[in-house]
């Protein structure tokens, strides 16, 4: 056996050049880069390291450790987790910034390689600059709280820790039913510190994505239960996409007669003109999808962990002889909703399951219901689309002091622009090809409804964490993965206020991203929350402070967020009407540089609930009446809901 003298971060960079994933065939390597925020915890260990050998490591420098893991999320979810950047921060505050990233990653289920740098394991120099100490415990570090949020976490404090450290980091971040952030914490002291490796750990090793099959027990199990049944709805889930089984899903559905409804990581797996296709399911669901999961008595859900706005707070489906299969590739998810269980990869499942059931002349007795939902839903959907402002009271169904609302919003915005329309305007302008970042506030409710998928992988949606501040900075890595295509950043303007710093860093890479604002001077999404709920608008809209009251009820706060893209050095343009959106996103087409469109839009102009539900924490004691009442009218509800 033969050994090679080097540092713990030397090694840590020679090993992860040796890392390759295998599927279906194709072997690639797995670890693409890194993005770096040099401190002074990382720059003399990794940061060296780096300078010296990155071998073929692509080294990228962040602006904010958060946004820098956000792309690196994004990188991996529109590669379909088979490849991977890691993340590195300094001590303290750096790597505090990314345990928010960490948790999203983990939500859902996204490989991220996390390298924060630590405190001394020595001890000897403490308190270094931004060392945390807590007077309990000496061992606790600023790192200490990735453990919430990790799929696995290590510290290494001897040199020879990294080497079982990092075959189980591969491991986890390579184990479709296991994955998510992998946290390795790096004191500073131990990152220069030599040891003689020996060098198989060194050598190339092939990560096999397996194809896991199902047990006939399984199939078996399964095919009982659909037979029982009339009316089953499919769900699309992530794993579809993540095991490229979308078009096993067509062929499932097409054989049996089965509709199929999307989740918001599940979209795009196949198009939305498929005839079968009824569209996003949920609370943020659409018409068709949700209309035919309340009537339906088998649900068949395929790679979904079935969140709450899946399943609408367990609300939605009323059938009271409702079953459910779960095909997943984790266990812990097959057994949700209390499901026959198909714990397998979705694409080898739906192979098995489509070929047992063909056998069984098995049909759906369906006719016409999923034809008429989805006409239904479209016809629904250009209303949305051509829905412009027609001055006070144009929405009968808002009350008057909402419609006045909107009228002042208006006038102070100079526009008539509603966001369904602008929305409408999006699917009619944008390529086919191009692709849609989001993550929060009522854009990723509105885009699950109204988004209509005419190409493979063009929705990338983070809503399993729901994080402010992803869409920009996931945007840069969906662009790093599929630099052909265009990329559009769907925003808000509060979630582009939260972060959007790697803005800059896909400037100084050459990676044109489109970032296009919607503006409507508050966090419209949670004031629609708080006025349905029963609640007035409380410290959700931007307004200043208003010397007379002393609360935030005050003037509007106007934002030039074009401008702020400018001082950046993208193309930027201000939109306050349909000719002007549309000459932006032409013109933003023929740009080699990144863009920001300012989108000055009216709120309450977004989509509203179809045969949804939402369970929330709401006040039972207030002093406002309609609170109580809208609380009891939730309870109320809550007796349709399944429980487990």
């Amino acid at each position: 056996m033969g050994t090679i003298r080097m540092t713990v971060a030397q090694a840590l960079v020679k090993f992860l050049n040796q890392q390759y994933l295998e599927f279906d065939g194709d072997e690639h390597k797995f670890v693409e880069g890194i993005f770096t925020v040099f401190g002074h915890g990382n720059v003399l260990g990794l940061g060296q390291a780096l300078e010296e050998d990155p071998g073929t490591l692509k080294v990228h420098q962040g602006r904010n450790e958060q946004g820098m893991a956000a792309a690196a999320m994004g990188f991996a979810k529109q590669n379909h987790r088979r490849k991977i950047f890691a993340a590195t921060s300094s001590v303290g505050p750096g790597a505090a910034n990314m345990v928010t990233a960490a948790a999203t990653a983990t939500a859902n289920r996204i490989p991220v390689l996390f390298l924060p740098g630590d405190t001394y394991a020595t001890r000897q120099p403490d308190p270094v600059l931004q060392q945390m100490e807590q007077f309990h415990d000496l061992t606790l570090t600023t790192n200490d709280a990735f453990r919430a949020v990790s799929k696995y976490w290590d510290r290494i404090n001897r040199p020879e820790q990294l080497m079982t450290a990092m075959i189980s980091a591969m491991r986890t971040l390579t184990d479709p039913a296991n994955t998510g952030a992998v946290t390795i914490c790096l004191p500073q002291d131990v990152q220069g510190e030599a040891y003689d490796y020996p060098d198989y750990f060194f050598q190339k090793r092939v990560h096999r994505l397996e194809r896991t099959a199902p047990t006939d027990a399984m199939i078996t199990e399964a095919v009982a239960m659909i037979k029982k049944k009339k009316k089953p709805l499919l769900i699309c889930g992530g794993g579809v996409r993540y095991s490229e089984a979308g078009q096993e899903l067509l062929k499932f559905a097409e054989e049996f007669n089965i509709p199929y409804s999307e989740t918001q990581a599940g979209k795009s797996a196949t198009l939305y003109s498929h005839p079968l296709n009824v569209g996003g399911i949920g609370t943020t669901g659409c018409l068709a999808a949700n209309t035919l999961g309340q009537e339906s008595d088998l649900i068949i859900a395929v790679g979904t962990r079935y969140t709450d706005f899946t399943t609408a707070s367990k609300w939605l489906y009323q059938n009271p002889d409702v079953d459910f299969v779960n095909i997943n590739i984790a266990s812990f998810d097959s057994y949700k909703m209390d499901a026959v269980r198909v714990t397998a990869d979705a694409k080898a499942a739906l192979i098995a399951l489509r070929k047992a059931l063909k056998t069984e002349n098995y049909k759906s007795s369906y006719t016409t219901e999923i034809k008429a939902a989805k006409e239904a839903w479209d016809k629904e959907l250009d209303h949305l689309f051509n829905l412009k402002y027609t001055g006070p009271g144009f929405q009968p169904e808002i009350n008057d002091s909402l419609n006045d609302a909107i009228e002042e919003y208006s006038k102070f915005l100079g526009t008539k622009m509603t966001q369904t329309r602008v929305l409408g305007i999006l699917d009619e302008v944008l390529d086919d090809s191009s692709i849609c970042v989001g993550a929060a506030g009522s854009l990723p409710g509105d885009l699950q409804r109204v988004y209509r998928a005419k190409s493979e992988r063009s929705y990338h949606m983070e809503y399993g964490y729901s994080c402010m501040g992803y869409e920009i900075n996931a945007a840069l890595g969906v662009k790093m993965a599929e630099p052909e295509r265009e990329v559009y950043a769907y925003v808000g303007d509060g979630s582009f206020m939260m972060l959007h710093s790697e803005l800059v860093s896909s400037i100084q890479e050459g990676m044109k991203i489109n970032v296009i604002i919607f503006d409507n001077v508050e966090f419209g999404c949670i004031n629609n929350l708080q006025m349905e709920r029963g609640q007035g608008s409380f410290g959700t809209e931007m307004r200043r402070r208003n010397s007379a009251s002393g609360k935030l009820d005050g003037e509007l706060l106007y934002v030039d967020f074009a401008r702020i893209g400018e001082g950046y050095g993208c193309k930027s343009y201000t939109v306050k009407n349909e000719e002007e959106l549309k000459f932006a996103l032409e013109d933003a087409k023929k740009q080699t540089v990144s863009t920001v469109i300012d989108v000055k839009v009216l709120p309450k102009t977004m989509t509203h609930g179809y045969e949804g539900f939402w369970r929330c924490g709401q006040s039972e004691v207030a002093k406002n009446a309609s609170i109580v009442e809208k609380t009891e009218e939730m309870k109320a509800e809550l007796h349709k809901a399944r429980q487990y």
